[in-house]
């Protein structure tokens, strides 16, 4: 009886485990790195867009998201449960209209305002590149990785025409993740430190033995006690 109670408690405990959603592939606790909505002319956001409309502002937003997906499917590809790959073809699929849209209109803007087509493409060309290179995450993929997994899963449900009112939902987070962060839940709560003895010379005898007299107590582990732990 005792022992068919602890199985159904065992039984219960991993029910509960598996029902709670997971918290991370690579932490037990993740930083939150939720943000505000955005417009997305603010610094730091996207590449800037002079002179921009409203709705040229909102797919230069559209396409950065965009962006970050697809370099989330090529650098994501190491943890497979993140279905970075899958998540992007899925965007292009869902959103291909609106995408196809936000293409277009980012064209016309850097027409618009350059002096030429080949000067306009171009400058095109540059916000695409600039683009793609400001999601490095060298030193945080981890939390750029289950981020954009994240937001990639969560373009599975948002409405066709939307996906530019994701990007302002979401890309402050995204930006966010690109700092490093580590596990929450159980922060490291001590640092290593080294520690040296007073070693001016009127503390120490001719023959290495600390003075006293000269120096007080001397605040340091003595050498024969390692000898002693060694020697145990």
């Amino acid at each position: 009886m005792v022992g068919l109670r602890f199985v159904g408690l065992g039984l219960a405990a991993a029910a509960m485990v598996g029902s709670a959603p997971a918290s991370a592939q690579f932490f037990m606790k993740s930083k939150d790195l939720s943000g505000t909505v955005v417009r997305g002319d603010e610094p730091g956001i996207a590449q800037p867009l002079p002179g921009a409309t409203e709705k040229e502002v909102k797919a230069g937003l559209a396409w950065t998201l965009r962006a970050a997906l697809n370099v989330a499917a090529l650098q994501c590809q190491f943890e497979p449960t993140l279905l970075a790959v899958d998540n992007y073809n899925a965007v292009l699929t869902d959103h291909r209209a609106e995408l196809k849209d936000t293409y277009d209109t980012l064209t016309a803007y850097f027409k618009r305002t350059n002096a030429s087509a080949k000067a306009g493409q171009s400058a095109l060309d540059q916000f695409g590149t600039r683009t793609y290179s400001s999601f490095n995450a060298v030193s945080s993929q981890y939390n750029f990785c289950q981020t954009a997994a994240k937001i990639g899963r969560a373009s599975l449900y948002t409405p066709r025409g939307s996906f530019g009112t994701l990007a302002q939902e979401k890309m402050r987070e995204l930006r966010n993740s690109l700092s490093p962060w580590g596990e929450q839940l159980f922060p490291r709560s001590f640092h290593a430190s080294s520690r040296v003895p007073n070693l001016d010379n009127v503390c120490w005898s001719k023959r290495g033995e600390w003075q006293t007299k000269k120096c007080g107590a001397l605040d340091f582990p003595e050498p024969i006690a390692a000898v002693s732990l060694a020697q145990r």
